[in-house]
């Protein structure tokens, strides 16, 4: 038998890991997600029956849509980044955040500015050590917002506004998708397009084995979650769905400075995790489990407070109610430009949605309490 008929098959193709770079090297801004929702479309259209957009560019694909039982898997395709605030005569750039970025990872790092004229270059300038420790008594200052400027290479304001920057433009981190040893991924904005490109490789799964689904699935890429679960909240009024399955990022607690009695004790590289919560609805839940039981899929556990901080909250309250369940995927150093998981974790939370898929049904009892 000649060696690449023996080769075992690998369960993401390289089409598939090439798409998931391609992605992730494409900037989604909260607000400006238009060219990454493209990408994902176009990915998913072979895998669906149709597909839709919503005003504000939530993306949709639709598997069986004349049938009336709804069941959505969502994840959500914005990445946090800056706004160009204020433009100083000396041609240096303010800004304001556009979702929860985080400041303190700012300085000496490299951005693209989307002006009107296209892609800007520019950098994030901060004094260099030997100005701050000039003086021994002084304290050292601290990244802040109002602190933190860009530096494109202009000299005066009306250079900045010669390369196409304007008030408004938005400036996202230039780093991209990387492979690290033993099976690590490191990129920006893995939260969350690790999910959409999760949640598409579940409707390529279903096509490619030819599974015939018993009700309408909704494949749905939503904006804005990074600054309100937003998208979320319209897609999941206009849908009405019966079901909903969401992924997203969750903490990877095992590295230092992360209390596990707080946040739990989740790592990358044992597989998905599964929340507890209000929101979360416990049948559902228990069903996810034990689909990861029968197929030997791990799962990690972790609680929830008052919410689930994802777009769950907005599919379990919307409407009249929709029995949601959260499934996370383990990722270190959220909001930073190198956000790590591990390619076992990406394989096994896609099995996990599928293999659930597989095991619902219109006639699913989700009831709290019987009649």
């Amino acid at each position: 038998m000649a060696k690449a008929a023996r080769a075992k098959k690998e369960f993401l193709p390289a089409f598939s890991l090439q798409f998931l770079k391609d992605y992730i090297n494409n900037a989604s801004p909260v607000g400006f997600e238009s060219s990454g929702q493209q990408l994902w479309l176009n990915y998913l259209k072979p895998y669906v029956h149709s597909q839709f957009t919503d005003p504000y560019g939530t993306a949709v694909g639709i598997i069986n849509p004349d049938h009336p039982f709804k069941v959505v898997i969502e994840a959500h395709a914005d990445e946090i980044s800056w706004f160009v605030n204020y433009i100083n005569n000396e041609g240096l750039i303010y800004l304001k955040r556009n979702g929860g970025v985080d400041h303190q990872i700012a300085p000496g790092q490299r951005v693209f500015i989307h002006g009107k004229k296209g892609k800007v270059s520019a950098v994030f300038g901060w004094p260099a050590i030997h100005t701050r420790i000039g003086n021994p008594d002084a304290k050292e200052p601290q990244p802040r917002v109002d602190n933190l400027f860009l530096d494109c290479g202009a000299r005066n304001k009306k250079e900045v506004e010669a390369l196409g920057i304007h008030i408004g433009a938005v400036a996202t981190y230039q780093d991209g998708f990387e492979e690290l040893a033993y099976g690590s991924y490191i990129g920006r904005a893995f939260d969350n397009r690790v999910g959409g490109f999760m949640i598409a490789e579940v409707a390529r799964l279903l096509k490619e084995n030819n599974k015939k689904l018993p009700f309408g699935l909704y494949v749905v890429n939503a904006v804005q979650e990074e600054i309100g679960l937003r998208g979320a909240e319209m897609i999941a009024r206009r849908i009405k769905p019966n079901v909903a399955i969401i992924t997203d990022v969750t903490h990877d607690t095992s590295t230092p400075m992360i209390s596990k009695i707080i946040e739990g004790d989740v790592a990358c590289g044992k597989g998905p995790s599964l929340a507890y919560g209000p929101a979360v609805h416990n049948k559902l839940l228990n069903l996810v489990q034990d689909v990861a039981t029968k197929t030997k899929i791990p799962v990690q556990l972790r609680t929830v407070s008052r919410s689930t901080g994802t777009d769950t909250d907005s599919f379990a309250y919307a409407n009249d109610g929709c029995p949601s369940v959260l499934i996370s995927i383990p990722l270190r150093y959220m909001h930073t430009t190198v956000e790590m998981l591990h390619k076992s974790d990406i394989e096994n939370t896609i099995k996990l949605m599928y293999e659930t898929l597989l095991s619902i049904t219109p006639k699913t009892n989700l009831n709290y309490l019987q009649k």
